[in-house]
């Protein structure tokens, strides 16, 4: 078997392609964003990735039916611009494989469509709860730096102080070096401890104001409000429980 194995589903007319990333990482924040806009404007699934860097494992949907785990390409077109959206389950196992994916997807979309422009959707981890998340940005050109900044993403000087990691990373410096594609990285401030709605949701309306994509982010907002209540709850049990605690200690000595 081949490190990586690309199996087309349909071939649909498109160059000068804008892809955009969404895999799973830090409070899942760029993933829940390209699934959401997956779900909402239901693009066309043209292509699968499947490869030894991936798990070796199948998925079971809700009626128990297997498939091989893989990555996977979705065509959406809007004004005459056409966007690529890549989302899975999984990245890369390791630094070689993360490599392998990267370089074989942006060869064969370089190739067959041609490039324009990259987008890849992370998390910022901060390791505490926030109240409102910002979107940080990194970009490949000044001139990409300041498209972004111009749509309220924020460039803070060390920011985040070890660089950008897995496919968020790896996908903008090959394009940039090897295919000459410019790109940026939006990346959505979270806890690290939870799959991270609202910082999903902030991270998407950076994203459309980029792109000029429109889909609601109503289903964010709720999931969003239901992480938040969730959280309230386990903060409450857990300051009664220490409110018990403390009354017992009272009869101790």
């Amino acid at each position: 078997m081949e490190e990586v194995i690309l199996k087309k589903i349909s071939d649909p007319v498109m160059k000068d392609v804008t892809l955009i990333e969404g895999l799973p990482g830090v409070g899942n924040v760029g993933k829940l964003a390209v699934d959401h806009m997956i779900d909402e404007l239901k693009p066309e699934h043209f292509l699968k990735i499947y490869s030894k860097n991936l798990p070796p494992q199948v998925l079971l949907d809700d009626d128990g039916i297997a498939t091989l785990v893989s990555q996977n390409l979705y065509h959406y077109e809007k004004g005459g611009e056409h966007f690529v959206f890549l989302a899975g389950e999984y990245q890369g196992a390791d630094s070689r494989g993360q490599y392998e994916l990267a370089y074989t997807l942006l060869d064969f979309l370089n190739s067959e469509y041609g490039i324009q422009r990259i987008y890849t959707l992370g998390g910022y981890g901060l390791g505490k709860m926030l109240e409102e998340p910002r979107v940080l940005g990194a970009a490949t050109s000044k001139e990409m730096a300041e498209l972004m900044k111009k749509t309220g993403i924020i460039f803070s000087e060390g920011e985040p102080s070890n660089g950008i990691i897995g496919a968020s990373g790896i996908l903008l410096g090959l394009g940039k070096e090897l295919f000459g594609v410019d790109g940026g990285c939006l990346m959505g401030e979270t806890s690290g401890y939870i799959v991270d709605a609202r910082s999903a949701r902030n991270v998407l309306e950076a994203l459309m104001k980029l792109t000029g994509i429109e889909v609601s982010t109503d289903a964010l907002e709720a999931q969003s409000e239901e992480a938040e209540e969730i959280l309230n709850n386990l903060r409450e049990a857990a300051e009664r429980s220490l409110e018990s605690e403390n009354d017992d200690l009272r009869y101790i000595g």
